[in-house]
């Protein structure tokens, strides 16, 4: 996809695939799943509204999954543990107002209104795949702009290596936080470089709507390369720090997840192999995928890793 495209490949595929999915539930079974997962979409739908996108660069030319799919089907532990739970639980956060502070190893730091960080920038539709550790993935149609394009406007100095995220925490209207599944608030980070990526996206939206609650609203990181719990959600911090930061999977199970998250099929989870994956929507019975390396953006990104074990840096 480019930036003169006219018709968007999401617009014309997705209600087909929205279609057969509910062709395989009612297939295997699952007529009482089916009848509740009809009427989650609705919900969703109209909690978000419409946003003025134009075409960007880097996208995949695979089919996305439907709108359903991508709103239901969620990992955001701040709203529970189960795949469904984010949906369910998250329907009356209000993620207005909102701000991110930013500080750290930068020229201008302060508190900037979400109007102040994605006011200045043309959204860009981008689908990318999404995949997660737990051998599941995912084509998305997010709306955003680039990550590096923000970050410069605050002007790192030469001793910012890091770039660490911080999520909202308010375990009032964020409930899975009253639960010690993680040492709360969600951190993460990247490299310097892979935060000034070209492919590595702000996200403020998806499928040309504004982000649904349970997929990170107001404002979440999308790492196409990388595993899922990387695109860290509900942003309130950005520090520019001189050394690599802990964050949350890091410090709850070392032995598992590493800092840099990169999607190897090499390098097996200690509980599961990531050799393939199952394209969520695509049926139970569905034959496996093979992963592949970088999530198929190694043309892109392979360099920054130049030299580096990505064995022992997993």
């Amino acid at each position: 996809m480019n930036s003169s495209s006219k018709i968007r490949s999401w617009e014309i595929t997705s209600e087909s695939n929205y279609l057969n999915r509910r062709q395989f539930l009612q297939a295997a079974g699952l007529a009482a799943g089916a009848g509740a997962a009809a009427a989650l979409p609705g919900r969703a739908l109209a909690a978000v509204r419409e946003l003025d996108t134009v075409p960007g660069p880097y996208s995949t030319d695979e089919a996305p999954n439907s709108w359903e799919d991508i709103t239901t089907y969620n990992n955001f532990y701040e709203f529970g543990t189960g795949k469904e739970d984010p949906y369910r639980n998250a329907q009356d956060f209000q993620p207005r107002p909102w701000s991110v502070k930013v500080s750290g190893e930068c020229e201008k730091p302060g508190n900037y209104d979400y109007e102040d960080i994605v006011g200045p920038y043309t959204l860009e539709d981008r689908v990318y795949r999404h995949r997660c550790v737990e051998a599941w993935s995912m084509v998305v149609p997010w709306v955003g702009f680039p990550l590096g394009d923000l970050l410069k406007r605050f002007e790192p100095n030469s001793d910012a290596k890091y770039v660490r995220f911080k999520t909202l925490y308010d375990p009032q209207r964020m409930p899975g936080q009253r639960r010690a599944v993680l040492r709360w608030p969600y951190v993460e980070g990247l490299t310097i470089a892979e935060a000034m990526h070209p492919l590595t996206l702000m996200a403020v939206g998806v499928y040309g709507k504004e982000l649904p609650n349970q997929n990170g609203a107001p404002l979440r990181l999308v790492i196409p390369w990388k595993y899922g719990f990387k695109g860290i959600k509900s942003i309130v911090e950005i520090e520019f720090a001189r050394r690599q930061p802990d964050t949350s999977w890091e410090m709850a199970a070392p032995h598992e997840y590493g800092f840099y998250a990169n999607v190897n099929p090499e390098v097996d989870h200690p509980r599961w192999s990531q050799a393939r994956e199952r394209r969520i929507g695509a049926g139970l019975f569905a034959e496996k995928q093979a992963t592949l390396m970088f999530n198929g953006y190694a043309e892109q990104v392979a360099s920054l890793y130049s030299g580096l074990d990505l064995r022992k840096n997993y």
